[in-house]
């Protein structure tokens, strides 16, 4: 089996949720992984930070990088990206994992909240990728497949995704048109550039509090089918390029079909969509 032994990740909004998982699956390998994320201190409604996911990584297996970064901060990326090389000796792969949500219509939207979605979601991932990329291209020259990872959705222009929030479907489509645009410039460097989305909801904070609570967490599948499906991902040739995966697609092409075993519900047969499917 492919493996990230010795690869290093940075991976943005790391704390909880898929994040964590897709940390928790390389450390599994023995990869180095720099945790990027705002919560160093422990949130008072959610769990995890920084430091405990960096402890689960170590205990994993992996080597692990607690760094306390705001990813909408250009100089803090910036610095924090010459961290994880300078502690590693380069950087092989990008997850662009994080990610804020607000599900309105135009009328019922914020500016600040449409502010804070476009600079999480387009900018932070844009921003990232860039300070990173000459650690990249260095991989790429190594022969180690440099990857960035994208957790956005296919691209879509149904209207239907568009009409009941088009301040987070423009966001998230930003992030996608990224992994277009970057499959397309970074291909004769070597760089794999993809897209990974769910075919279900997941079960994170985020679909709890903005989806539907626990009744859609009943219906959806744990973090970790979307960190196998990542790890399959990252462990692809990268001339494998420009792609938006969807997780069971990416788990069947690698030979699991039994998707059982994510349920959060024991014996569930139906699953929520996702967006954007």
């Amino acid at each position: 089996m492919a493996s990230l032994a010795g690869k290093t990740i940075f991976l943005t909004g790391g704390s909880r949720g898929i994040g964590r998982a897709i940390a928790l699956r390389a450390a599994r390998d023995g990869a180095n992984i720099a945790i990027a994320s705002k919560t160093a201190e422990p949130h008072p409604k959610l769990p995890g930070t920084i430091h405990t996911v960096a402890s689960e990584i170590e205990e994993a297996g992996g080597q692990a990088l607690a760094l306390q970064v705001d990813a909408r901060d250009e100089d803090r990326v910036a610095e924090a990206i010459a961290e994880t090389a300078e502690r590693f000796g380069g950087i092989d792969i990008v997850v662009n994992n994080a990610s804020a949500i607000f599900l309105a219509g135009t009328e019922a939207t914020p500016m600040k909240r449409f502010d804070l979605m476009q600079s999480v979601n387009t900018r932070a991932t844009f921003c990232v990728t860039q300070a990173a990329l000459p650690h990249l291209q260095a991989s790429a020259k190594a022969d180690r497949d440099p990857h960035i990872l994208v957790l956005s959705p296919p691209l879509n222009m149904d209207p239907k995704w568009f009409g009941p929030h088009v301040a987070y479907t423009i966001s998230k489509y930003g992030m996608s048109m990224c992994v277009l645009g970057w499959g397309e410039e970074l291909k004769e460097d070597g760089i794999a550039a993809n897209a990974l989305w769910p075919r279900t909801t997941i079960a994170t904070a985020a679909v709890r509090y903005a989806l539907g609570g626990q009744a859609m967490i009943d219906m959806s599948r744990t973090p970790d089918i979307m960190a196998d499906a990542a790890h399959a991902v990252l462990t692809m040739p990268s001339s494998r390029t420009g792609n938006f995966f969807l997780d069971d697609e990416v788990l069947a092409e690698a030979g699991v079909t039994d998707l059982s075993g994510y349920a959060v519900t024991p014996g569930a047969t139906e699953f929520m969509p996702d967006l954007f499917l």
